[in-house]
């Protein structure tokens, strides 16, 4: 191993965790090639405190941002070309950043842990919603992506930097960074890492987090690769008219009703993906 890496550790309310994490960081193989940014995201127990004690750079946000705010500002502040980024739960094995470093360093710009285990699969709406997200990121990028949001990766800091105005502060940030990287043609590759149980209880809220996600993986391949998504709406259409048309044998009207509201649904979305457009060439 031959380069030096900032390792960005967002964390709130991970008191029972972050210790054992920060523990294991320090102890690891890579202890002599890393530099430790935690990002406590406004927390109300005792993370800071227990974060303070070991030697690493501490950022405190003056309110709960969410994570992938906490994450931007780490690698800002980071010291080092190379970024890890690593969550402060315990979900992640520390050994598996040797693995993740040693793949990155043939020369990837990002290497991405492959989530595995019993743990990862987590409720039925949980994977539901992993399965979508997959199959249209999937779809978006060309190329299969076993695990779009997996928090614990490797990657070049300059690259990223580029991005940011792109990139979601919320729990989105892994699923965009993801598709930023692989739309603009950056090399990304997949290492299978197990995903243990994590410590205290998640902050994500499902139905908000869920939708939430759906819309910044819209924006994010609107902004990259938006033909995409006009096909999609295309289809739509099309097969609107396919249902349409086999309603009519029951009930014209009732057929032509369906097909004027889901095209006008779909013609209200496709409005909305324009807007997208014309609000980012005006941002950037």
């Amino acid at each position: 191993m031959i380069g030096k890496y900032s390792i960005i550790v967002p964390a709130y309310n991970e008191e029972e965790a972050i210790d054992a994490v920060l523990k294991g960081l320090f102890a690891s193989e890579l202890k002599e090639m890393i530099e430790v940014v935690v990002v406590d995201d406004c927390s109300s127990d005792k993370t800071g405190v227990i974060a303070s004690k070991y030697p690493i750079t501490l950022l405190k946000n003056v309110q709960n941002f969410g994570y992938g705010y906490s994450l931007k500002r780490g690698i800002k502040t980071a010291k080092n070309d190379n970024i890890i980024i690593f969550d402060a739960d315990g979900s992640y094995p520390v050994e598996a950043l040797v693995t993740l470093v040693e793949t990155y360093e043939k020369g990837f710009d990002m290497v991405v842990g492959e989530r595995r285990g019993a743990h990862y699969r987590g409720s039925t709406v949980k994977s539901v919603a992993r399965f979508f997200f997959r199959l249209l990121s999937e779809f978006a990028t060309g190329r299969k992506i076993p695990d779009i949001n997996s928090g614990c990766r490797v990657f070049r800091k300059d690259l990223a930097l580029n991005f940011f105005h792109t990139l979601s502060s919320g729990f989105s940030f892994t699923t965009t960074i993801t598709l930023a990287f692989m739309l603009n043609a950056y090399s990304v590759v997949y290492a299978p890492i197990q995903y243990n149980k994590r410590s205290g209880s998640s902050k994500v809220r499902y139905l908000r987090d869920t939708l939430r996600s759906g819309q910044i993986i819209i924006e994010a391949i609107v902004f990259y690769n938006p033909l995409k998504m006009f096909l999609l709406c295309a289809a739509a259409i099309i097969i609107a008219g396919a249902l349409a048309l086999l309603l009519a044998f029951v009930s014209k009207v009732a057929a032509l009703l369906l097909f004027l509201t889901l095209s006008f649904a779909i013609l209200i979305f496709s409005i909305g993906l324009m807007a997208i457009l014309v609000k980012s060439s005006k941002t950037h």
